[in-house]
């Protein structure tokens, strides 16, 4: 039995929850989330949504310092409900950290080729109209297999580049945002809203799942924290990543809209870019912009690497999926044959182009908040039980949590945060799933949630008798 190498710090877990949460939207996406909601609409709709995120980071950081498990949703809802809703709730936050990954490689494509124009050449073939380019598959391949080997080697090797990239990120995020701002005008925030204040609020509101997901990638890791991490470390990395998060949109945003008269952008490719140039009236801005987008783009790309491979593991181990999946590499300790599954799924994803993530990428949003609200509900169902204490929410195995013992402090409070959270996790999925609210699910992507769900039966064992009960044991065969 070989168990994941133990060697994250605070400082670790905050740039993994961070990190994975805050990609390159802010770039690419920049004049949806205007055209959503207008440049109040946006910052309010951020700045809501990440406020309703608190009481779900809170259940997140009670349940990972009593279950430090890999497995995070499948773990806490195994202990409540049926077997196939731990499984189908694990194998929908796959989908919502998986999908973030080629993604992420295909945007580093289209990065490069606005970089590098001439990259925008050789085309290959289309997928639904938009043409693929053999520079930009080449890119996000190479870029796959360098974070499948950093993976592969080790968490710490991760670890240590996703600190790079987060905290360069911010360092850059702070440095062009003054600069743009001092440049600006109150005179370009106009229009505040696109729609009425309710309709455009709504609207920004429906995407945070997908670009807020991550702060709860914290848990995920949570068997590789230093034999000396206190558990009191997963809740403020949770916390912190919630909060920055949001203020880091709510901020560029805004930034944007003060910085140029945003409106006459929409439609413009990267117009967060061009905004800022506009307003400094110099290209070097821009660099500094697209560097700071680059390295956001790999820490979002490593984190989710990172989330979806622990996730594949930890159902492999309890034979939710195939349980060679749950191996550990001997050496480097890492979850080998899971880092390389995801590793080669993401690569062959990459070769369909931006076009077919798009309807998957709006399934993730739903995905994640379905598996927020059934942690909620496993945590207060837990609470429920009038014989609750913090000892029988620890898993027999899990010695690595001291000073636990007793009964549930505040126990009433807990139960109405964890229902406020289920709330507004399933406030999130019925904002994309009924016809009547703007904004909701396509054909296109009720297509793609059935066929994930298809396949999640067709691969998946949710109904199997695992061969061990223990959550920590790794199987290695």
């Amino acid at each position: 039995m070989t168990h994941l190498a133990r060697k994250l710090r605070v400082t670790d877990y905050f740039a993994l929850g961070w990190g994975t949460m805050v990609g390159a939207g802010w770039l690419v996406l920049m004049d949806d989330w205007l055209l959503r909601g207008g440049s109040l609409g946006g910052v309010l709709g951020f700045t809501i949504g990440g406020l309703l995120l608190l009481p779900v980071g809170y259940v997140y950081g009670k349940l990972v310092t009593a279950m430090p498990d890999a497995g995070s949703e499948v773990a806490y809802t195994a202990r409540v409900f049926p077997r196939p809703v731990s499984f189908f709730t694990g194998w929908m936050m796959i989908l919502a950290y998986f999908i973030v990954c080629p993604w992420e490689a295909i945007a580093v494509g289209r990065i490069a080729g606005y970089i590098f124009p001439a990259l925008n050449s050789l085309e290959l073939y289309r997928v639904a109209g938009r043409p693929v380019y053999l520079p930009h598959l080449v890119i996000g391949l190479a870029l796959t297999a360098l974070l499948t080997v950093l993976n592969y080697h080790g968490i710490r090797w991760s670890a240590t580049f996703q600190n790079w990239t987060t905290f360069g990120t911010i360092a850059l995020f702070i440095i062009f945002v003054a600069c743009g701002v001092a440049k600006g005008s109150p005179a370009n925030f106009p229009p505040l809203f696109t729609h009425t204040p309710f309709i455009s609020i709504l609207l920004v509101m429906q995407i945070v799942p997908y670009f807020m997901t991550g702060f709860e990638s914290v848990t995920k890791a949570a068997e590789e924290a230093n034999p000396e991490f206190r558990s009191r470390g997963f809740f403020h990395a949770i916390w912190a990543a919630i909060i920055v998060g949001m203020a880091f949109y709510a901020i560029v945003i805004a930034a944007v809209g003060f910085a140029a008269p945003w409106r006459s952008l929409t439609g413009t490719p990267f117009m967060t870019a061009v905004a800022f140039e506009r307003a400094i009236g110099s290209r070097w801005i821009v660099s500094i912009v697209l560097a700071s987008a680059l390295l956001s783009l790999l820490k979002v790309f490593n984190g989710n690497f990172v989330a979806a491979t622990r996730l594949l593991f930890a159902m492999g181990r309890r034979g939710l999926v195939q349980r060679h999946l749950a191996f550990v590499h001997p050496v480097n300790r890492t979850p080998s044959t899971a880092t390389i599954s995801i590793g080669t799924a993401t690569s062959a994803c990459i070769f369909f182009g931006g076009a077919i993530l798009v309807p998957i990428s709006e399934v993730g949003s739903v995905a994640s908040a379905a598996g927020w609200m059934a942690a909620c509900l496993a945590y207060l169902k837990l609470l429920s039980n009038p014989l609750s204490s913090r000892a029988q929410l620890i898993d027999s195995r899990s010695d690595s949590i001291s000073g636990v013992e007793g009964p549930l402090p505040h126990l009433r409070r807990d139960k109405i945060i964890a229902g406020i959270g289920a709330l507004v996790g399933f406030s999130f999925v019925l904002m994309k799933l009924i016809p009547a609210v703007p904004g909701h699910f396509s054909s296109w992507e009720w297509l793609a949630l059935a066929l994930w769900l298809i396949l999640g039966i067709a691969i998946g064992h949710p109904r199997t008798v695992p061969k061990t009960s223990s959550a920590i044991a790794v199987s290695e065969e």
